[in-house]
């Protein structure tokens, strides 16, 4: 299947409420992390402020967080790391009329068609256009495919297989997960099991639940995955593979992990700082088997990125067995830009690595 770019869709500057919109309003933050009245969050699509009498585009955007105007910068700003007198963007409607533009039809064919059902398109054709994606990203200078993994990848040797093939072939340039994913995947290749299961056959190990605090006490011995990896004692997996492949990767903690590794994110907002930096650069992201870390990637990438001066699309994938995983995905991407399919990890790491691998 062929894939193309849609090209975008620019506002129509001749509306009126445009045409007639004073400057937009800035104010200035009362203190450390304290907002001033009338603040505005930011959307997944491109948005437009007008300063000095021209609309700006924020080309770096991150949904729902305060655009603050320094240095004739527009900067995303997450509210905590607001500071006193920061002059932040306030309108309550983003129509224009306010000095506020949001588009919200940037691109044809990226709207949620609710009218067709789920056997109105073939499996086959989503994959296929799944795959004109991939590798139409993988072949872009500045493409950047962030996939978001929950444990269950690791949990299949098929699954971990394929998933490590796609690293190894260029489909992979950052993966995003919790402590569970990346602790489960060492233990695969340390000690072959997940979670005290073997992961070749599934059988329940002698103490095998605990393997993965062993796998965490090695690797927080030696200091770091990587040198858990260098040592030798980890045979095969997606860490493995990612520290061969200096492909970077985001591990985020949550409450009670395990250990946790020596790269994870305590402090969640740490979590989110790190993962806004990796998913600035994306051009489409992949949310396999794990709704937290979906729906919280899903809602720091816009719809849109600006490449080599033009505006275009970032597409979304969410593949879980659940479709309240996938709906809530979709939902925080306000239907737009996204598809989902429902199906288990292992089919679908399966089906992926067979069409894109030949």
């Amino acid at each position: 299947m062929d894939f193309k770019l849609p090209k975008y869709n620019a506002p129509n500057w001749q509306d009126e409420k445009i045409i007639n919109s004073s400057d937009v309003k800035l104010s200035p933050a009362k203190g450390d992390g304290i907002l001033p009245d009338g603040f505005y969050l930011t959307s997944i699509y491109p948005e437009y402020l007008k300063l000095n009498g021209q609309w700006i585009l924020v080309e770096d955007n991150t949904p729902f967080t305060l655009l603050v105007v320094k240095d004739k910068k527009i900067i995303p700003t997450e509210a905590e790391s607001i500071k006193k007198g920061d002059l932040v963007v306030c309108a309550n409607t983003s129509d224009g009329s306010m000095g506020l533009f949001a588009n919200e039809h940037p691109f044809d064919g990226l709207e949620y068609n609710f009218d067709l059902l789920s056997y109105d398109v073939s499996g086959s054709e989503k994959y296929d256009k799944m795959v004109a994606i991939l590798e139409a990203e993988k072949n872009n200078e500045n493409g950047y495919i962030i996939w978001v993994l929950g444990p269950a990848v690791v949990f299949d040797y098929d699954t971990r297989v394929a998933i490590s093939e796609l690293i190894e072939e260029g489909y992979v340039d950052c993966i995003m997960a919790g402590n569970a994913m990346a602790t489960h995947d060492l233990e695969g290749g340390y000690l072959e099991t997940a979670l005290g299961q073997n992961i070749y056959t599934q059988e329940s190990m002698p103490n095998g639940h605990y393997n993965h605090l062993d796998t965490i006490n090695e690797a927080r011995r030696l200091g770091s995955i990587e040198a858990f990896v260098e040592s030798g004692e980890v045979e095969d997996g997606l860490m493995k593979k990612l520290i061969e492949k200096k492909i970077p990767y985001v591990l985020a903690g949550s409450i009670r992990d395990d250990g946790p590794l020596p790269p994870v994110y305590a402090d969640s907002f740490d979590a989110v700082l790190a993962m806004e930096e990796e998913l600035k650069k994306a051009t489409l992201v992949i949310t396999l088997a794990t709704q937290l870390h979906s729906v919280g990637a899903a809602s720091m990438v816009p719809c849109y990125r600006v490449e080599n001066g033009n505006i275009r699309p970032v597409y979304v994938y969410s593949i879980d067995v659940s479709d309240y995983s996938t709906a809530s995905v979709m939902r925080v991407r306000d239907n737009y830009g996204v598809e989902s399919f429902l199906t288990n990890v292992q089919d679908f790491s399966y089906i992926m690595k067979q069409k894109l691998i030949k």
